[in-house]
């Protein structure tokens, strides 16, 4: 989406494509933390996905440094099987439901009020979970689509020359609210879990990226 807009200046040209190179990381987080196959297990194998993440935090000038240690460990992930296993046994089994839930409202606090607030964020952007997918509001997967989307419209406004700041404002709110009121909590979890290496790496990635995400929305 390169800028040939009349107003654009350079540095609303550079906010536009950070905003982009966001949105490919929010994108890329989603897809790692689908259920595991072998066309996911190859991309990560193969580097792909790691080199995405690294140019898109690199594009998106993050002011943080990721640990080193975690890029060979999203990339060792062994085969499909063993992650799908490991990701079973976190997220989706369990006597009493999963140790390490993907849902918000299973960390503490009145789910029922957590999802309510979600979907008064979708709505407002005239956005519904799928009823196909049976998808729900508090998920983590439907959580980073939506900060996907918001980020690729605020790109979309700057392109435009248009005011982003509903984005914008919607994104620190949905940050502060939502995902940074629990995805510390998962982390601890999954720590006490003993989580494989690649869970362990990619969720420490995705709390210190969403950690400087609530720093540089402050600004809005």
């Amino acid at each position: 989406m390169s800028t040939n807009n009349e107003s654009a200046t350079p540095e609303s040209d550079a906010e536009e494509k950070r905003a982009i190179a966001r949105s490919s990381v929010y994108g890329l987080f989603q897809d790692a933390l689908t259920y595991p196959d072998d066309e996911l297990r190859e991309s990560l194998a193969s580097g792909e996905l790691v080199e995405l993440m690294r140019k898109g935090l690199a594009l998106a000038e993050v002011d943080f440094t990721p640990v080193e240690e975690w890029w060979p460990a999203l990339r060792e992930v062994g085969s499909a099987e063993d992650l799908a296993v490991e990701y079973t046994r976190l997220f989706d089994t369990g006597a009493s439901g999963p140790p390490c839930p993907l849902y918000a409202g299973l960390h503490g606090g009145d789910r029922l009020k957590k999802m309510e607030e979600a979907v008064r964020f979708y709505n407002h952007f005239g956005l519904t979970t799928s009823e196909q997918q049976r998808e729900l509001p508090d998920h983590l997967q439907t959580q980073l689509e939506f900060m996907h989307y918001l980020t690729y419209r605020e790109a979309e406004a700057l392109h435009a020359g248009s005011d982003a700041g509903p984005y914008r404002r919607a994104q620190r709110d949905f940050v502060g609210r939502q995902l940074n009121s629990w995805i510390p909590k998962l982390r601890e979890r999954l720590e006490e879990q003993k989580a494989n290496d690649f869970f362990l790496s990619l969720f420490k990635l995705l709390g210190d990226f969403l950690a400087w995400e609530a720093r540089r929305l402050k600004a809005y």
